[in-house]
Protein backbone atom coordinates (compact mmCIF):
# COMPACT_ATOMS: atom_id res chain seq x y z
CA UNK A 1 0.00 0.00 0.00
CA UNK A 2 2.82 2.01 0.67
CA UNK A 3 3.34 2.98 -3.16
CA UNK A 4 -0.75 3.71 -3.28
CA UNK A 5 -0.51 6.34 -0.50
CA UNK A 6 2.67 7.68 -1.88
CA UNK A 7 0.80 8.66 -5.20
CA UNK A 8 -2.01 10.12 -3.54
CA UNK A 9 0.31 12.31 -1.67
CA UNK A 10 1.84 13.67 -4.93
CA UNK A 11 -1.40 13.91 -6.10
CA UNK A 12 -2.14 16.25 -3.02
CA UNK A 13 0.99 18.26 -3.06
CA UNK A 14 0.49 19.14 -6.75
CA UNK A 15 -3.04 20.21 -6.39
CA UNK A 16 -1.57 22.93 -3.14
CA UNK A 17 1.96 23.50 -4.65
CA UNK A 18 2.66 24.73 -1.15
CA UNK A 19 4.55 23.09 2.74
CA UNK A 20 4.50 26.04 4.57
CA UNK A 21 6.55 28.88 2.59
CA UNK A 22 7.97 27.15 0.09
CA UNK A 23 5.88 27.12 -3.41
CA UNK A 24 6.36 23.43 -4.88
CA UNK A 25 6.86 22.43 -8.80
CA UNK A 26 5.36 19.70 -10.42
CA UNK A 27 9.03 18.08 -11.13
CA UNK A 28 9.85 18.48 -7.12
CA UNK A 29 6.54 16.58 -6.08
CA UNK A 30 7.11 13.68 -8.63
CA UNK A 31 11.07 13.51 -8.03
CA UNK A 32 10.09 13.20 -4.31
CA UNK A 33 7.78 10.51 -4.54
CA UNK A 34 9.84 7.97 -6.86
CA UNK A 35 12.74 8.67 -4.24
CA UNK A 36 9.76 7.83 -1.47
CA UNK A 37 8.99 4.65 -3.52
CA UNK A 38 12.84 3.49 -3.72
CA UNK A 39 13.75 4.21 -0.20
CA UNK A 40 10.68 2.64 0.84
CA UNK A 41 11.77 -0.63 -0.74
CA UNK A 42 8.43 -0.24 -3.03
CA UNK A 43 10.15 -0.96 -6.54
CA UNK A 44 14.29 -2.58 -6.31
CA UNK A 45 16.70 0.47 -8.11
CA UNK A 46 17.54 -1.52 -10.85
CA UNK A 47 13.70 -2.13 -11.61
CA UNK A 48 13.19 1.70 -11.07
CA UNK A 49 15.91 2.37 -13.60
CA UNK A 50 14.46 -0.12 -16.42
CA UNK A 51 10.91 1.65 -16.08
CA UNK A 52 11.99 4.66 -17.24
CA UNK A 53 10.49 4.77 -21.26
CA UNK A 54 13.82 5.80 -22.77
CA UNK A 55 11.92 6.35 -26.56
CA UNK A 56 9.59 8.93 -24.31
CA UNK A 57 12.19 10.59 -22.62
CA UNK A 58 14.44 10.65 -26.26
CA UNK A 59 11.82 12.02 -28.23
CA UNK A 60 11.12 14.80 -25.69
CA UNK A 61 14.73 15.65 -25.66
CA UNK A 62 14.87 16.00 -29.52
CA UNK A 63 11.38 17.51 -29.62
CA UNK A 64 12.39 19.81 -26.97
CA UNK A 65 15.66 20.70 -28.69
CA UNK A 66 13.69 21.75 -32.01
CA UNK A 67 11.46 24.03 -30.37
CA UNK A 68 13.71 25.33 -28.19
CA UNK A 69 15.66 26.42 -31.07
CA UNK A 70 12.52 27.78 -33.54
CA UNK A 71 11.83 30.18 -30.29
CA UNK A 72 15.85 31.39 -30.26
CA UNK A 73 16.09 32.02 -33.80
CA UNK A 74 12.57 33.30 -34.07
CA UNK A 75 11.26 31.41 -36.44
CA UNK A 76 8.67 29.93 -34.36
CA UNK A 77 7.09 33.88 -34.29
CA UNK A 78 7.39 33.89 -38.03
CA UNK A 79 5.64 31.00 -38.13
CA UNK A 80 2.88 31.93 -35.62
CA UNK A 81 2.39 35.10 -37.10
CA UNK A 82 1.58 33.39 -40.78
CA UNK A 83 -0.76 30.88 -38.81
CA UNK A 84 -2.67 33.64 -36.43
CA UNK A 85 -2.32 37.10 -38.58
CA UNK A 86 -6.06 37.32 -39.05
CA UNK A 87 -7.03 37.05 -35.24
CA UNK A 88 -7.20 40.64 -34.14
CA UNK A 89 -9.64 40.05 -31.24
CA UNK A 90 -8.92 37.58 -27.95
CA UNK A 91 -12.30 36.04 -29.65
CA UNK A 92 -10.64 35.06 -32.97
CA UNK A 93 -7.45 34.46 -31.12
CA UNK A 94 -9.01 31.50 -29.00
CA UNK A 95 -11.17 29.92 -31.98
CA UNK A 96 -7.95 30.16 -33.71
CA UNK A 97 -6.03 28.35 -31.17
CA UNK A 98 -8.44 26.25 -30.30
CA UNK A 99 -8.78 24.89 -33.47
CA UNK A 100 -5.65 25.33 -35.29
CA UNK A 101 -3.45 23.40 -32.39
CA UNK A 102 -6.37 20.59 -32.20
CA UNK A 103 -5.91 20.25 -36.23
CA UNK A 104 -1.87 20.23 -35.91
CA UNK A 105 -2.30 17.46 -32.76
CA UNK A 106 -4.35 15.64 -34.86
CA UNK A 107 -1.45 15.33 -37.88
CA UNK A 108 2.02 15.90 -35.62
CA UNK A 109 1.14 14.50 -32.23
CA UNK A 110 -0.08 15.80 -29.23
CA UNK A 111 3.02 16.19 -27.32
CA UNK A 112 5.27 17.97 -30.39
CA UNK A 113 2.35 21.01 -30.76
CA UNK A 114 2.40 20.93 -26.72
CA UNK A 115 5.91 21.97 -26.73
CA UNK A 116 6.08 24.12 -29.72
CA UNK A 117 2.94 26.08 -28.60
CA UNK A 118 3.45 27.22 -25.19
CA UNK A 119 5.87 30.03 -26.12
CA UNK A 120 3.27 30.75 -28.91
CA UNK A 121 0.61 31.07 -26.79
CA UNK A 122 1.97 32.96 -23.98
CA UNK A 123 3.37 35.95 -26.51
CA UNK A 124 -0.02 35.97 -27.55
CA UNK A 125 -1.18 36.60 -24.05
CA UNK A 126 1.02 39.03 -23.78
CA UNK A 127 -0.16 41.07 -27.08
CA UNK A 128 -3.72 40.39 -26.05
CA UNK A 129 -3.34 41.28 -23.10
CA UNK A 130 -5.25 38.79 -20.88
CA UNK A 131 -4.15 36.12 -18.48
CA UNK A 132 -2.28 33.44 -19.83
CA UNK A 133 -3.82 30.84 -17.94
CA UNK A 134 -6.95 31.40 -20.89
CA UNK A 135 -4.46 30.53 -23.62
CA UNK A 136 -2.72 28.09 -22.01
CA UNK A 137 -5.77 26.08 -20.73
CA UNK A 138 -7.00 26.50 -24.77
CA UNK A 139 -3.52 25.17 -25.56
CA UNK A 140 -3.57 22.01 -23.35
CA UNK A 141 -7.57 20.98 -24.24
CA UNK A 142 -6.86 21.37 -27.83
CA UNK A 143 -4.16 19.47 -28.18
CA UNK A 144 -5.53 16.27 -26.03
CA UNK A 145 -9.14 16.98 -27.94
CA UNK A 146 -8.06 17.10 -31.27
CA UNK A 147 -5.18 14.21 -31.50
CA UNK A 148 -8.16 11.85 -30.05
CA UNK A 149 -9.23 11.63 -34.03
CA UNK A 150 -6.17 10.09 -35.66
CA UNK A 151 -4.63 7.09 -35.49
CA UNK A 152 -0.82 9.42 -34.91
CA UNK A 153 -2.68 11.66 -32.80
CA UNK A 154 -1.14 10.07 -29.24
CA UNK A 155 0.97 7.36 -28.26
CA UNK A 156 -1.97 5.55 -26.55
CA UNK A 157 -3.92 6.42 -30.03
CA UNK A 158 -0.96 4.44 -32.14
CA UNK A 159 -1.34 1.66 -29.70
CA UNK A 160 -4.76 1.16 -30.41
CA UNK A 161 -4.45 1.00 -33.64
CA UNK A 162 -1.25 -1.02 -34.17
CA UNK A 163 -2.04 -3.79 -31.70
CA UNK A 164 -5.88 -3.47 -31.57
CA UNK A 165 -8.15 -4.90 -34.57
CA UNK A 166 -8.73 -1.86 -35.95
CA UNK A 167 -9.10 -2.00 -40.01
CA UNK A 168 -8.18 0.91 -41.99
CA UNK A 169 -7.08 2.93 -38.92
CA UNK A 170 -7.24 6.52 -40.52
CA UNK A 171 -10.55 5.63 -42.10
CA UNK A 172 -11.97 3.92 -38.95
CA UNK A 173 -10.54 6.58 -36.45
CA UNK A 174 -12.22 9.37 -38.70
CA UNK A 175 -15.89 7.29 -39.18
CA UNK A 176 -16.20 7.38 -35.19
CA UNK A 177 -14.17 9.92 -33.65
CA UNK A 178 -14.17 13.01 -36.43
CA UNK A 179 -16.89 14.40 -35.54
CA UNK A 180 -17.76 13.92 -31.45
CA UNK A 181 -14.07 15.09 -31.65
CA UNK A 182 -15.21 18.26 -33.89
CA UNK A 183 -18.18 18.74 -31.39
CA UNK A 184 -15.65 18.44 -28.09
CA UNK A 185 -13.50 21.22 -29.32
CA UNK A 186 -16.50 23.65 -29.54
CA UNK A 187 -17.20 22.44 -26.37
CA UNK A 188 -14.01 23.74 -25.14
CA UNK A 189 -14.37 26.82 -26.42
CA UNK A 190 -18.20 27.42 -25.11
CA UNK A 191 -16.50 26.25 -21.40
CA UNK A 192 -13.47 28.68 -21.93
CA UNK A 193 -15.40 31.53 -22.83
CA UNK A 194 -17.34 30.97 -19.67
CA UNK A 195 -14.74 30.55 -17.21
CA UNK A 196 -12.92 32.90 -18.17
CA UNK A 197 -15.82 35.58 -20.06
CA UNK A 198 -13.44 38.46 -17.80
CA UNK A 199 -10.54 38.05 -20.51
CA UNK A 200 -12.77 38.90 -23.58
CA UNK A 201 -12.91 42.72 -22.49
CA UNK A 202 -9.81 43.73 -24.23
CA UNK A 203 -9.90 45.25 -27.49
CA UNK A 204 -7.64 44.08 -30.29
CA UNK A 205 -4.39 41.59 -30.36
CA UNK A 206 -1.70 43.28 -31.90
CA UNK A 207 0.27 41.02 -34.21
CA UNK A 208 3.54 41.62 -35.74
CA UNK A 209 5.61 39.37 -37.87
CA UNK A 210 9.23 39.93 -36.20
CA UNK A 211 12.08 39.24 -38.39
CA UNK A 212 14.41 36.37 -37.68
CA UNK A 213 17.20 36.68 -34.62
CA UNK A 214 19.15 34.17 -36.11
CA UNK A 215 18.72 33.62 -39.79
CA UNK A 216 21.11 30.72 -40.65
CA UNK A 217 19.55 28.68 -37.18
CA UNK A 218 16.25 29.50 -38.78
CA UNK A 219 17.25 27.75 -42.10
CA UNK A 220 18.22 24.47 -39.82
CA UNK A 221 14.68 24.98 -38.04
CA UNK A 222 13.12 25.13 -41.30
CA UNK A 223 15.06 21.74 -42.44
CA UNK A 224 13.76 20.26 -39.16
CA UNK A 225 9.91 20.71 -39.40
CA UNK A 226 10.42 19.25 -43.03
CA UNK A 227 12.38 16.32 -41.79
CA UNK A 228 9.77 16.03 -39.24
CA UNK A 229 6.57 16.11 -41.38
CA UNK A 230 8.27 14.15 -44.10
CA UNK A 231 9.46 11.29 -41.78
CA UNK A 232 5.81 11.14 -40.10
CA UNK A 233 4.44 10.76 -43.81
CA UNK A 234 6.77 8.30 -44.27
CA UNK A 235 5.74 5.75 -41.31
CA UNK A 236 1.90 6.13 -41.99
CA UNK A 237 2.33 4.82 -45.13
CA UNK A 238 4.63 1.57 -43.32
CA UNK A 239 2.62 1.26 -40.83
CA UNK A 240 -0.42 1.38 -42.42
CA UNK A 241 0.48 -0.58 -45.73
CA UNK A 242 1.62 -3.08 -43.69
CA UNK A 243 4.85 -3.67 -44.74
CA UNK A 244 6.70 -5.30 -42.56
CA UNK A 245 8.85 -2.66 -41.27
CA UNK A 246 8.19 0.38 -39.11
CA UNK A 247 10.42 3.15 -37.49
CA UNK A 248 9.68 4.63 -33.87
CA UNK A 249 8.51 8.03 -33.17
CA UNK A 250 11.87 8.28 -31.26
CA UNK A 251 13.58 8.00 -34.43
CA UNK A 252 11.23 10.81 -36.13
CA UNK A 253 11.97 13.44 -33.74
CA UNK A 254 15.93 12.45 -32.94
CA UNK A 255 15.89 13.17 -37.06
CA UNK A 256 13.95 16.12 -36.51
CA UNK A 257 16.42 17.35 -34.25
CA UNK A 258 19.69 16.07 -36.23
CA UNK A 259 20.05 19.28 -38.27
CA UNK A 260 20.18 20.92 -35.10
CA UNK A 261 22.80 19.09 -33.07
CA UNK A 262 24.91 18.18 -35.84
CA UNK A 263 25.14 21.93 -37.89
CA UNK A 264 24.10 24.52 -35.29
CA UNK A 265 27.05 26.38 -33.83
CA UNK A 266 24.66 26.84 -31.02
CA UNK A 267 24.03 23.33 -30.28
CA UNK A 268 25.26 23.76 -26.86
CA UNK A 269 23.87 26.78 -26.29
CA UNK A 270 20.32 25.02 -26.95
CA UNK A 271 20.92 21.50 -25.38
CA UNK A 272 21.40 23.80 -22.13
CA UNK A 273 18.13 25.04 -22.35
CA UNK A 274 16.29 22.31 -22.84
CA UNK A 275 13.69 21.87 -20.04
CA UNK A 276 15.27 19.55 -18.03
CA UNK A 277 12.85 19.39 -15.30
CA UNK A 278 10.40 18.42 -17.24
CA UNK A 279 12.69 15.44 -18.75
CA UNK A 280 13.22 14.82 -14.43
CA UNK A 281 9.16 14.85 -14.16
CA UNK A 282 9.07 12.24 -16.94
CA UNK A 283 11.77 9.64 -15.61
CA UNK A 284 10.37 10.26 -11.68
CA UNK A 285 6.84 9.63 -12.77
CA UNK A 286 7.39 6.36 -14.65
CA UNK A 287 9.31 5.39 -11.56
CA UNK A 288 6.89 5.90 -9.35
CA UNK A 289 3.70 4.66 -11.89
CA UNK A 290 6.09 1.50 -12.38
CA UNK A 291 5.75 1.07 -8.40
CA UNK A 292 2.13 1.47 -8.43
CA UNK A 293 1.52 -1.12 -10.74
CA UNK A 294 3.95 -3.65 -8.97
CA UNK A 295 1.85 -3.47 -6.08
CA UNK A 296 -0.86 -4.90 -7.53
CA UNK A 297 -3.47 -3.36 -6.18
CA UNK A 298 -4.39 -1.43 -9.61
CA UNK A 299 -4.96 -4.76 -11.86
CA UNK A 300 -7.56 -6.73 -10.16
CA UNK A 301 -9.81 -3.46 -9.79
CA UNK A 302 -10.45 -3.15 -13.71
CA UNK A 303 -9.80 -7.42 -14.41
CA UNK A 304 -11.99 -8.69 -11.71
CA UNK A 305 -14.90 -6.24 -12.35
CA UNK A 306 -18.13 -7.29 -12.25
CA UNK A 307 -18.27 -4.50 -15.39
CA UNK A 308 -18.56 -5.19 -18.99
CA UNK A 309 -14.86 -3.91 -19.50
CA UNK A 310 -15.77 -4.69 -23.78
CA UNK A 311 -18.52 -2.39 -23.27
CA UNK A 312 -18.08 1.05 -25.11
CA UNK A 313 -19.76 2.96 -22.34
CA UNK A 314 -18.01 1.13 -19.74
CA UNK A 315 -14.30 1.67 -21.36
CA UNK A 316 -14.48 5.50 -21.59
CA UNK A 317 -16.06 5.59 -18.19
CA UNK A 318 -12.63 3.58 -16.72
CA UNK A 319 -10.01 5.13 -18.93
CA UNK A 320 -11.12 8.49 -18.14
CA UNK A 321 -10.82 7.64 -14.41
CA UNK A 322 -7.98 5.47 -14.43
CA UNK A 323 -5.66 6.99 -16.81
CA UNK A 324 -5.53 9.43 -13.81
CA UNK A 325 -3.93 7.11 -11.90
CA UNK A 326 -1.42 4.63 -14.10
CA UNK A 327 -1.14 7.31 -17.18
CA UNK A 328 -3.10 6.53 -19.94
CA UNK A 329 -0.27 4.74 -21.79
CA UNK A 330 0.06 2.03 -19.49
CA UNK A 331 -3.67 1.29 -19.00
CA UNK A 332 -3.78 1.38 -22.81
CA UNK A 333 -1.53 -0.99 -22.75
CA UNK A 334 -3.32 -2.97 -20.15
CA UNK A 335 -6.79 -2.97 -21.94
CA UNK A 336 -5.89 -4.10 -25.64
CA UNK A 337 -5.41 -7.06 -24.69
CA UNK A 338 -8.74 -7.50 -23.05
CA UNK A 339 -10.56 -6.37 -25.86
CA UNK A 340 -8.27 -8.59 -28.27
CA UNK A 341 -9.20 -11.40 -25.53
CA UNK A 342 -13.19 -10.75 -25.69
CA UNK A 343 -12.98 -10.17 -29.37
CA UNK A 344 -14.23 -6.46 -28.79
CA UNK A 345 -15.79 -4.69 -31.64
CA UNK A 346 -14.21 -1.58 -33.18
CA UNK A 347 -16.26 0.50 -31.10
CA UNK A 348 -14.57 -0.73 -28.14
CA UNK A 349 -11.02 0.21 -29.50
CA UNK A 350 -12.67 3.35 -30.59
CA UNK A 351 -13.94 4.10 -26.84
CA UNK A 352 -10.31 3.03 -25.18
CA UNK A 353 -8.45 5.91 -27.12
CA UNK A 354 -11.35 8.43 -26.60
CA UNK A 355 -11.48 8.03 -23.25
CA UNK A 356 -7.95 7.42 -22.24
CA UNK A 357 -6.80 10.76 -24.29
CA UNK A 358 -9.75 12.72 -22.92
CA UNK A 359 -8.68 12.18 -19.27
CA UNK A 360 -6.22 14.39 -19.88
CA UNK A 361 -8.85 17.25 -20.12
CA UNK A 362 -9.54 15.89 -16.26
CA UNK A 363 -7.20 17.03 -14.30
CA UNK A 364 -3.39 17.78 -15.09
CA UNK A 365 -1.63 14.35 -14.53
CA UNK A 366 -4.04 12.91 -16.84
CA UNK A 367 -2.20 13.61 -19.51
CA UNK A 368 1.84 14.12 -20.57
CA UNK A 369 1.14 17.12 -22.51
CA UNK A 370 -0.36 19.13 -19.96
CA UNK A 371 2.47 18.73 -17.75
CA UNK A 372 4.74 20.00 -20.49
CA UNK A 373 2.76 22.60 -20.99
CA UNK A 374 3.10 23.87 -17.40
CA UNK A 375 6.81 23.23 -17.12
CA UNK A 376 7.52 24.85 -20.21
CA UNK A 377 5.38 28.05 -18.85
CA UNK A 378 6.89 28.04 -15.39
CA UNK A 379 10.39 27.71 -16.61
CA UNK A 380 9.78 30.92 -19.32
CA UNK A 381 7.12 33.05 -18.41
CA UNK A 382 6.75 32.23 -14.47
CA UNK A 383 3.64 31.37 -15.06
CA UNK A 384 1.60 28.43 -14.30
CA UNK A 385 -1.80 26.48 -14.50
CA UNK A 386 -2.74 25.52 -10.72
CA UNK A 387 -4.50 21.90 -10.14
CA UNK A 388 -7.43 23.28 -9.05
CA UNK A 389 -7.98 26.24 -11.91
CA UNK A 390 -7.56 23.14 -14.45
CA UNK A 391 -10.38 21.30 -12.42
CA UNK A 392 -12.91 24.11 -12.47
CA UNK A 393 -12.65 24.19 -16.30
CA UNK A 394 -11.71 19.99 -16.84
CA UNK A 395 -14.42 19.07 -15.32
CA UNK A 396 -17.19 20.03 -16.90
CA UNK A 397 -15.30 19.89 -20.23
CA UNK A 398 -14.68 16.20 -19.17
CA UNK A 399 -17.93 15.08 -18.26
CA UNK A 400 -19.32 17.21 -21.55
CA UNK A 401 -16.44 15.09 -23.73
CA UNK A 402 -17.79 11.89 -21.78
CA UNK A 403 -21.48 12.08 -23.20
CA UNK A 404 -20.68 13.14 -26.99
CA UNK A 405 -18.12 10.58 -27.47
CA UNK A 406 -20.87 8.14 -25.43
CA UNK A 407 -23.56 9.38 -27.74
CA UNK A 408 -21.42 8.36 -30.86
CA UNK A 409 -20.11 5.23 -29.48
CA UNK A 410 -22.52 3.61 -27.38
CA UNK A 411 -25.26 1.49 -28.97
CA UNK A 412 -29.18 2.14 -28.28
Amino acid sequence: MIALVVLTCVFILIAVRRIGRFRLQIWQVMSGGAVAVILAGEIAPLSALLSINMDVMLFLFAMFVVGQAMEESGYLSHVSYRIFRRARTPGALLVAIVFVMGAFSALLMNDTIAIIGTPVVLSFARRAGVRPQLLLMALAFSVTIGSVASPIGNPQNLLVAISGQVANPFVTFGRYLALPTLLSLLAALVVLRVAYRREFRALRVVQNDEPFRDAGLARLCRLSVTVLIGMLAVKVVLVFADVGFDFRLTYIALGAASPLLLFSRRRMDIVKRVDWTTLLFFAAMFVLMESVWESGYIQPAIIDSRLDVTSPGVVIALSVLASQVISNVPLTALYVPMLLGFDAPAASYMALAAGATIAGTFTILGAASNVIIIQNAEKRSGETLSFMEFIRAGLPLTLVCVGVYWLFLVPG
